[in-house]
């Protein structure tokens, strides 16, 4: 689909300056089908508002932890239309599932740093003997390595 209405258009360097991302990684993208900018007659590249959206949506996905084989799937089945909504939904909820497996194992690292943070100082002020353990300071907090 050709865009020439007056809305927005970026080139390649802008398009990658609003995302943080070098040039090569959106040549990587387009490479690889995940984005496809539009093409001036000249043939250079140019990125619309709807590629925007489209790209934080894609930055979004993966967040998640979803690979680049995919997020091509999931490309493939947009592109087809509303009948492979299914396949979409069952994706992106198995994305959700493994996502939220990994942040609760990621808020479980955290809490256990942030016990020993805790330990170390209370050791440093006295709070609790030096001859106490890290793992019984955890037993006692109920919290477990």
């Amino acid at each position: 689909m050709n865009d020439f209405s007056n809305s927005k258009k970026y080139n390649i360097g802008e398009f990658s300056r609003q995302f943080n991302l070098p040039t090569s990684t959106l040549r990587y993208y387009e490479n690889e089908g995940l984005i496809k900018p539009q093409r001036y007659p000249n043939g250079r590249r140019y990125y619309t508002e709807e590629d925007v959206s489209w790209l934080k949506f894609l930055n979004h996905l993966k967040g998640t932890g979803l690979s680049i084989k995919e997020l091509k799937q999931y490309i493939v089945w947009r592109e087809q239309g509303d009948s492979t909504i299914p396949q979409r939904l069952e994706l992106l909820k198995a994305a959700k599932h493994n996502f939220l497996s990994e942040f609760s194992e990621i808020q479980h690292h955290l809490q256990i740093l942030n016990d020993k943070i805790n330990w170390y100082e209370a050791k440093q002020t006295g709070i609790i003997s030096e001859d106490e353990n890290f793992a019984e300071y955890l037993q006692v907090l109920g919290h477990h390595e």
